[in-house]
This record gives C-alpha cells, sequence and structure tokens, in this order.
C-alpha cells in the first residue's frame, strides 16, 4: 500500500513558508527579466527541455515598453486563486470524485512553483491539471469531453499536457486529506463507543469536514503540511461547530498511539496555521481578475493587446462585465 513517509510527495512537495515565498518570488522576477528583454513573457518548452522566448515587434518601441507591465507578485496570487476556484467549480460541473479535485488543485499549484502565470495562462493550466487529474485517478474523460463540456478547445489541453508533466517531474501521486479524514472519523466511532444516534452526528460531522477540506486546499496549506495534519484541522474546525467530541483529548490519544510524532502543543501550531491561512481565503472579485487579466495578456502578447485596446474601449461603452479570458 502506498505510504505518504516514503512517497515524492514528501520528499519533494512539502516547504517552509520562506522557500515557498521564494519560489513565487523567482518564477515573477525570471517573467519580468523575459519582459524586459524579449517584450513579451510568452515562452516556448524546446524538444530538449529548455525554455526559449520569443522576440516580438514591440521590443524596442518605447511606447509599447511603457504600456506592457508585469504582474506583481501579489496580482498572480489573485489570479491563482481565482483559477483554483475554477477548478473546483469545473470538478463540482463533471461531478467528479473531491479527490480528483484535490489532485488537479495540487498539480495546478505544483506547476505555479515553476512558472510564472505571466509565462503561461492559467486558464489553459486549469484545464490539463484536471485532465491529469482524472487520467491519474483512473477516472478518465476525453480532452475532447472535457473541452466540451466547458466550451473550451480541447487542443488546449493537449498542447500543454507534456508540459504540465515535466514542470511535476512525473510526480503524479500526490495524497488529500479526505483519506485520513475518513480514517480519523472511523477512529472517532471506535474511540467513544458511537451508538446509533451518534454515528448520524458522527457524519454529519465527516459531510461538514470535508468542506472545511475542500478550503483548505485552496490555500498553500497543501504545499507546507501533510495531508494528516490538514485533515485535523478540518476536523477540529468542523467539530468546533457541531461540538461533537472533546477535540484536544482526542488528538492525545492519538498521540500517545504513536512514536516518534510531534507534542500536541506542535500540533496545534499547525492547526492554528492552516486557520490562520482559511481566514484570509478570499473570492477574487470580477473587477480584480479583469484588471489582471488585461496585464496578463499584454505581457503574453504586447502586440495584439495594443491592438484590441480600442476594441475593449468600444465595447465597454455598451456595459458588458463579461471577463474575456481568451
Amino acid at each position: 500500500m502506498a505510504d505518504f513517509t516514503t512517497s515524492t510527495h514528501r520528499a519533494n512537495w512539502i516547504f517552509t513558508p520562506q522557500v515557498l515565498k521564494e519560489k513565487y518570488k523567482a518564477s515573477n522576477q525570471r517573467a519580468k527579466q523575459a519582459l524586459e528583454k524579449y517584450g513579451s513573457t510568452k515562452v516556448e518548452v524546446n524538444l530538449d527541455g529548455s525554455i526559449s522566448y520569443a522576440e516580438t515587434d514591440s521590443k524596442g518601441n518605447g511606447e509599447n515598453q511603457s504600456r506592457t507591465k508585469p504582474l506583481k507578485v501579489e496580482e498572480e496570487q489573485l489570479l491563482r486563486a481565482f483559477y483554483e476556484f475554477k477548478i473546483q467549480d469545473v470538478c463540482d460541473a463533471f461531478k467528479f470524485p473531491r479527490k480528483i479535485q484535490a489532485t488537479a488543485l495540487i498539480y495546478f499549484k505544483r506547476f505555479y512553483l515553476q512558472w510564472s502565470v505571466m509565462e503561461h495562462h492559467p486558464k489553459h493550466i486549469m484545464l490539463t491539471c484536471i485532465y491529469g487529474a482524472c487520467k491519474a485517478e483512473e477516472n478518465h474523460v476525453s480532452a475532447e469531453e472535457l473541452g466540451k463540456g466547458i466550451e473550451q478547445d480541447h487542443h488546449v489541453i493537449l498542447n500543454n499536457e507534456m508540459l504540465v508533466l515535466q514542470s511535476l517531474g512525473f510526480d503524479l501521486i500526490v495524497y488529500a486529506p479526505y483519506r485520513a479524514l475518513e480514517g480519523f472519523i472511523n477512529d472517532i466511532e471506535e474511540y467513544y463507543e458511537a451508538r446509533d444516534d451518534q454515528i448520524e452526528m458522527l457524519q454529519r460531522l465527516h459531510e461538514s469536514a470535508k468542506a472545511e477540506v475542500d478550503k483548505i486546499m485552496r490555500t498553500d496549506a497543501p504545499l507546507l503540511f501533510p495531508p494528516g495534519q490538514l485533515a485535523l484541522a478540518a476536523l477540529r474546525r468542523s467539530n468546533e461547530a457541531h461540538g461533537f467530541f472533546e477535540f484536544d483529548r482526542y488528538l492525545r490519544s492519538i498521540l500517545s498511539r504513536q512514536s516518534s510524532v510531534p507534542s500536541d502543543s506542535d500540533i496545534n501550531v499547525v492547526l492554528d496555521s492552516v486557520d490562520t491561512l482559511i481566514s484570509k481565503l478570499e473570492m477574487p472579485t470580477t473587477k480584480d481578475v479583469k484588471h489582471i487579466d488585461r496585464k496578463l495578456k499584454s505581457c503574453l502578447d504586447p502586440g495584439s493587446s495594443h491592438d484590441k485596446s480600442k476594441k475593449r474601449k468600444h465595447r465597454s461603452k455598451e456595459g458588458s462585465t463579461d471577463i474575456d479570458m481568451s
């Protein structure tokens, strides 16, 4: 049976907050340098795995260069957050299991540790991550079916598949908190020798905790903590609302049955950290995303963005509020 402790997930994809911050900053800085040097952040991955930036006609043009502004690290974060919500929306629309949703989100997060959104548009990477997650979790859906379901060109999915796989280092087995959460629920039932009426309440606790995991998966927590600790954080948050059992007592019980584990105070520090991340979780507004996406298009294709600027102004007079994510 697969074991998280010996997995590539644990070895390669759990970071400290400082390292995580540095990774986001590094990819943002690389894209900024490409924009300054080549006039665009649009990147191509060569067959040997190397990358190249195609110089654009706008390079050296003072007017276009002054118009094209790179995204800030905070703007990239906001755009990633928007598409992480979109991943959950698409998975819900297709009625995919939560494990697929979680795997797609983790793929997406890992990809943007290697790249800036200014180099690869998150709309396209989002779709490829969902497609890859379906394959990895043996719930295969064709690219054509996925693209048709959300009215997107399925060739975008296929064209980015190898790029995503390489960026993930082909580490495709991921550990989501849902399985650990189910194990805790079963353990609580035995620990408290739950009666029939308590089992029904425990089931409600379980559903509530799964909703908390859904929130956790949209934060940086999956890149910072093991899935078991994320499951505990979700369980504690859910129990605070339902009051089914004494969480601290149960936590001590878990730790007493383990060897070489952190103390309950150390675990509570982790759970508090997850709570803090969830408290900062916000759905980006349409206004924010439209503004950032406009800047992003200018980075990826400065000439095209300039050519469309007049049309955008014309459409705005008609009062359109749709986000153009093309």
